[in-house]
């Protein structure tokens, strides 16, 4: 697990460093802020490579670099199955490369990332850690198991070691024909992932999709009663039912290694994912979370599991509210500050989680800095009444006017009609 990460001269301010919590962290900040760049930075500080090193398809997951002038920084400890870890790589400009310690790393455990354009990376210690040959150290086995997006479905290659996993489409078909344990297990996940209780993600038979296709494609039995292909899903049920295949494919070819190697399976767990909440309907995001960690947890029966997500979602944050315990959990936040006229710069805070109680109060909290959870218009509206109701010049006919702009933009039931009724009758507006 990730416990600690520095960046000086990296990313889009000058510093930024995180104190991870050991459980639930929790990412927020607006657009290019840099929170997928602080998930590709923990992936390699846990496994050393970036995830578009090892797959030169996948358009995200590059090297970070340092900005044009000055030394680039990326110092982190994290705690390997061993023994705690602590490192300091510098960017070395004329060899365009991080350097650090020569010699084996460390094994962090299994790691695991999810990245928002269904890019998915595995690190798996008993697969891709380095191995001893007499005295010597062999890195000959893949540095890491990344896919692009196609290639979770279609199946991964390698030019030098071959097919590295058949995809979901394979492993599904074959798993769900075995009838074994496996299939189970996928179908426990699926319904443990599944957006409501009334919607449950359930496999339904086999089919094929083309004359020109052979394969055995699965299926999913919708709420309205017909099969659908997974190839014709939704791109919320997509990303869900390939998040967990790959758990499963994760774990289930780690125990088999790990049963080759006669060793034991990793003892924690580290997942990384982007946007949660991508492509999810509000009611499947409420309880995202929480799912995930329970999956993790049952599948893997481990209780070290560490889970860093970035999110755009208010629903996200307050579906963790009943389970947030900050001696465990953390909330870290991206934002713009300005200070005696200097320029905006990017700074990251861990801030106190505090309850709000809706989604609607996390929109207007330092999370996603909105002044209201309504429209601009009912927000503009908004701000030109209070100014009203504070402005002793303030005149009937104006207010009139600025009561017809509430109408057409808030609801019936908006809170705010109380306090405007109130002082507009004080003030024998209406």
């Amino acid at each position: 697990m990730i416990k600690h990460l520095k960046m000086i001269n990296v990313g889009p301010a000058p510093s930024m460093e995180l104190e991870f919590a050991r459980r639930l962290n929790l990412l927020t900040g607006d657009n290019g802020l840099g929170k997928s760049f602080l998930l590709d930075i923990a992936w390699w500080a846990l496994t050393r490579r970036w995830p578009a090193e090892v797959n030169k398809k996948l358009p995200a997951g590059l090297m970070a670099k340092p900005n044009e002038t000055g030394k680039g920084i990326i110092e982190f400890s994290l705690t390997a199955q061993t023994r705690p870890i602590t490192y300091t790589s510098i960017f070395d400009r004329q060899a365009q490369a991080w350097t650090g310690k020569a010699g084996r790393p460390w094994n962090p455990g299994l790691v695991l990332y999810a990245q928002v354009d269904g890019s998915f990376a595995v690190w798996d210690p008993a697969r891709n850690y380095w191995r001893k040959r007499g005295n010597v150290d062999v890195q000959d086995r893949p540095p890491a198991y990344v896919f692009n997006s196609r290639e979770v479905w279609d199946g991964l290659w390698d030019e030098a070691r071959g097919l590295l996993c058949n995809g979901l489409i394979a492993d599904w078909s074959g798993w769900q024909k075995e009838k074994g344990s496996v299939f189970k297990i996928l179908c426990n996940v699926l319904q443990s992932l599944s957006p409501s209780d009334e919607e449950k993600i359930e496999p339904g038979s086999l089919t094929r999709i083309g004359l020109d296709d052979p394969r055995d494609i699965p299926t999913l039995k919708m709420p309205y009663g017909l099969s659908v292909p997974v190839l014709h899903a939704s791109a919320g049920i997509r990303r869900i039912i390939a998040l967990a295949y790959l758990l499963v494919w994760s774990w289930e070819e780690h125990k088999k290694a790990c049963k080759i190697l006669d060793q034991g399976t990793a003892s924690q767990v580290v997942l990384l994912i982007d946007e949660i909440e991508a492509h999810l309907h509000p009611k499947w995001q409420r309880r995202i979370i929480k799912s995930l960690l329970s999956v993790i947890v049952s599948l893997t029966r481990k209780k070290n599991v560490q889970i860093i997500a970035a999110t755009h979602s208010p629903l996200v944050m307050a579906s963790v509210e009943p389970f947030f315990d900050q001696k465990i959990d953390a909330w870290f936040d991206l934002d713009f500050t300005t200070a005696n006229g200097e320029p905006p710069q990017v700074v990251l805070s861990n801030r106190p989680f505090i309850r709000r109680g809706n989604a609607a109060n996390w929109l207007t909290s330092e999370a996603f800095d909105m002044l209201s959870a309504g429209s601009l218009e009912s927000e503009t509206v908004l701000q030109k009444a209070a100014l009203a109701m504070s402005d002793e010049k303030f005149g009937a006919k104006e207010a009139k006017q600025l009561d017809k702009e509430l109408r057409e933009t808030l609801g019936d039931t908006d809170p705010f009609w109380i306090r405007w009724r109130f002082v507009a009758e004080k003030k024998g507006w209406l």
